[in-house]
């Protein structure tokens, strides 16, 4: 057994102990109450989840167990030739809550390493497609072609699954697809974008590194693939892409198919697919000033007529944050190292300085700064990634977060999640009810 398998096992047990006794001692105490607004408003501020791999704080932002982005960039270990730590190194801060030591990263990186062959079958899947497939369709199908090869399921099927085991062949799931989502994302890139020219992976390279190489981008891209695999893998569990991915593996279904789902729910608009809005409302922007760098009432023009037409604004609020997202600061930065001359992250930035202001106005609005879909979809374009795209890059990030939180979900035999419904009838029988009460 490896030292990454004895660290988890170790993990498990004191874990499961700790719910234990919170759950003999306090498992009656009530957290909050339930609004009707809240039930008919999609749970928002619900406290209904439980997920130890990351926090989204109004003012901190995501703290990645416990830890603050700069924290996170700084503690991490890293490559000697980058700046930016490895993928990996995140992967396992959030499967074992802890930092792992250069050696640590070291022996999760060549766990990843040796699991990451795609079989060729996947390939046929995908070359079998028509090239009008959305590539996140494409991902989906490719996850799900290879659930035959899922232990757990075999573990079930011979009967050798029980609640104790359960997450050990979870996490071995998790290690043999987690390695293979950015390979497979980059041979959908180069079949649907470039001819279907492929390029053999580098052995070598390390997660984020072999996926820049893999898709045919040059230096400093590698850098940027790593940072933006860190600052998207988790965002609490209760993100559609990552609840999705619970909820099914929350009847027991193997990590392809619990993760295949999870990455249908990405697709959406109002998820993975908002960082193609962004980047088409700033490009649209671009369009109208005849491609010439706006100027702020260029900015604030196009800002009010997009909610005069009953718009949002996208890139902009966020559900929980009430400061600017700190991942968007983070890539904000990155854009003023490497590209400070591309047209479309000039309009970022000049929107930054112009748009909080015009929304503040609207007193309902409770957070008027961009948030990390603001940005990450620009810097993506000026490295020639096609806007369509851009939700499988979020896709592979988010499978770092929502496949660890599946193992765990296994390990500590959280039950099939089975919320209850209420017509609106009865709902309105509660409110008359409530009125005559009081």
């Amino acid at each position: 057994m490896t030292r990454f398998k004895e660290k988890m096992r170790d993990k498990v047990d004191k874990k499961r102990k700790e719910i234990d006794d919170l759950l003999q001692e306090h498992g009656k105490t009530t957290v909050g109450n339930i609004t009707i607004s809240q039930i008919v408003g999609g749970m928002r501020n619900l406290k209904a989840l439980i997920t130890d791999t990351s926090h989204l704080d109004p003012y901190d932002g995501v703290r990645f167990r416990g830890y603050l982005i700069d924290e996170l960039l700084e503690k991490l270990p890293k490559s000697k030739y980058s700046s930016i730590p490895y993928a990996e190194a995140q992967f396992y801060l959030l499967i074992t809550g802890d930092i792992p030591t250069e050696r640590e990263v070291d022996e999760i990186i060549e766990i990843l390493k040796e699991r990451r062959k795609v079989p060729d079958y996947v390939y046929t899947v995908l070359n079998t497609l028509p090239l009008q497939t959305k590539p996140e369709t494409m991902l989906s199908i490719a996850i799900e072609s290879m659930q035959h090869e899922s232990l757990f399921s075999k573990a079930y099927k011979e009967n050798k699954l029980t609640k104790q085991n359960s997450w050990e062949y979870m996490l071995e799931d998790v290690l043999n697809l987690l390695p293979k989502i950015p390979i497979i994302s980059a041979y959908i890139y180069r079949l649907k974008y470039k001819n279907n020219k492929q390029i053999a992976e580098n052995p070598n390279l390390d997660f984020g590194g072999n996926f820049a190489h893999m898709m045919g981008i040059d230096k400093p891209y590698d850098e940027f693939s790593r940072l933006y695999f860190i600052l998207l893998s988790d965002h609490e569990n209760g993100g559609v892409s990552a609840h999705t991915t619970h909820l099914v593996a929350s009847a027991w279904s193997d990590a392809y198919i619990s993760l295949s789902a999870g990455i249908n729910g990405a697709a959406g608009t109002l998820h993975g697919g908002a960082t193609q809005e962004s980047v088409e409302w700033f490009e649209s922007l671009l369009q109208k000033t005849h491609n010439k760098i706006p100027t702020e009432k260029d900015v604030e023009q196009h800002c009010k007529a997009t909610l005069k037409s009953g718009h949002v604004i996208p890139g902009y609020g966020h559900a929980v944050l009430r400061t600017p997202d700190p991942r968007f600061l983070t890539l904000y930065s990155f854009g003023k190292q490497y590209l400070p001359e591309d047209p479309l992250f000039q309009t970022v930035s000049i929107a930054y300085k112009t748009i909080p202001n015009i929304l503040k106005q609207n007193k309902k609005i409770k957070n008027p700064w961009p948030n990390i879909d603001n940005i990450a979809g620009v810097i993506q374009s000026h490295y020639g990634i096609k806007k369509e795209f851009l939700s499988v890059c979020f896709s592979i990030a988010i499978s770092i977060g929502a496949l660890s939180n599946i193992v765990w979900d296994r390990a500590l035999n959280y039950p099939i999640e089975r919320p209850r419904s209420v017509t609106t009838k009865m709902l309105q029988t509660i409110v008359k009810n409530s009125k005559f009460t009081t």
